[in-house]
């Protein structure tokens, strides 16, 4: 069907803004200017929902001693009995360098009202500062913290789904994997993956045809990496690329959410393959017309609420049949 009309107006407005020089790409930035830069343009691409019952500011531990800032999101008031709330654990997406708890705050709004499920989005530490796998360390703290202090806070440690898009997909494929091989963790019942990187090298035919003129651009993503990554050596590390992991036999049943036109639709195939191969369930969408960060383009094209609420309604699904099981 090619792209959306509402998506490809969008990258047009984008192209005539860089040729202008009203819109400046990120590999000309600092880190702190393009994290300022996107934090400012994120309100103006998506529908941020209504405030939920139940929004609360917590502070993690990590590893090192130091603390990383958390936003519970449940359209349930905090609960004085023994209910306790399903969790997705969310990692949010901008390349291990942007990001933040507010550019998805109307995601994971929009997450929690549509799966009747907790959202707990978390602040992962980003690079250049803080370099691989400073992210993922603290990813699997913050899952860790569930298992620990999650009723504590209304939240059962036995209904939990990690996610995330983008970096935040990469993350979360991770944090599944980490998961598996320690028992210890909270096991999740889903993985949600929505445009994640995977592959340790970005030379697939999706990332050769997309790599320029459609949101994500190649260098940017060199820019990313460059920053994030310690060495080259990294790049073979699953905690970076997931698809360098030599056996995922056991990992959670995965949602792949993946745009037809983004240069990393290859790589999610490919895991989604992988996963299956492996006996692991994978409920795989492909959306037409779509590019990367879609999902949080609610103001520019209606598919991306639509997507939201499938991912919404597959939570509610997988969280449904242990109702009940929060009871302690």
């Amino acid at each position: 069907m090619g792209l959306h009309p509402d998506i490809a107006a969008l990258l047009e407005m984008i192209q005539l803004g860089t040729e202008s020089g009203a819109r400046i790409p990120f590999p000309q930035l600092t880190p702190a200017q393009a994290r300022a830069d996107f934090d400012a343009s994120s309100p103006l691409l998506d529908v941020d929902p209504p405030p939920l019952a139940r929004e609360s500011q917590l502070a993690l531990p990590t590893r090192d001693g130091a603390e990383i800032a958390a936003r519970l999101y449940d359209r349930e008031p905090m609960s004085g009995g023994a209910d306790l709330r399903p969790v997705l654990l969310y990692m949010h997406g901008g390349g291990f360098v942007v990001g933040s708890l507010e550019s998805h705050q109307p995601l994971c709004r929009g997450l929690a009202t549509d799966s009747g499920a907790a959202v707990l989005s978390i602040g992962y530490r980003l690079a250049p500062e803080h370099r691989f796998p400073t992210a993922f360390e603290d990813c699997v703290d913050a899952l860790a913290w569930i298992g620990r202090e999650g009723p504590s806070v209304g939240l059962d440690p036995r209904r939990v789904a990690v996610g995330g898009d983008s970096a935040g997909g990469t993350l979360a494929a991770a944090l599944a994997i980490a998961a598996r091989d320690d028992r210890s963790l909270p096991q999740p019942l889903l993985q949600v993956l929505a445009y994640p990187g995977l592959s340790p090298q970005q030379t697939s035919a999706s990332y050769a045809k997309y790599g320029s003129g459609f949101l994500l651009e190649r260098e940017t993503v060199n820019w990313f990496f460059n920053h994030y990554l310690r060495q080259d050596v990294d790049r073979h590390d699953w905690r970076f690329a997931p698809l360098a992991a030599a056996d995922l036999a056991g990992v959670a049943p995965a949602l792949m959410v993946l745009p037809e036109f983004d240069p990393l639709v290859e790589e999610g195939r490919d895991y989604a393959a992988r996963l299956q191969a492996a006996g692991v369930a994978v409920d795989l969408k492909v959306y037409p017309g779509m590019i990367h960060e879609f999902l949080r383009m609610g103001n520019v094209v209606p598919d991306a609420l639509h997507a939201r609420a499938q991912i919404g309604a597959k939570l509610t699904d997988v969280f449904a049949p242990k109702i009940g099981a929060g009871r302690r």
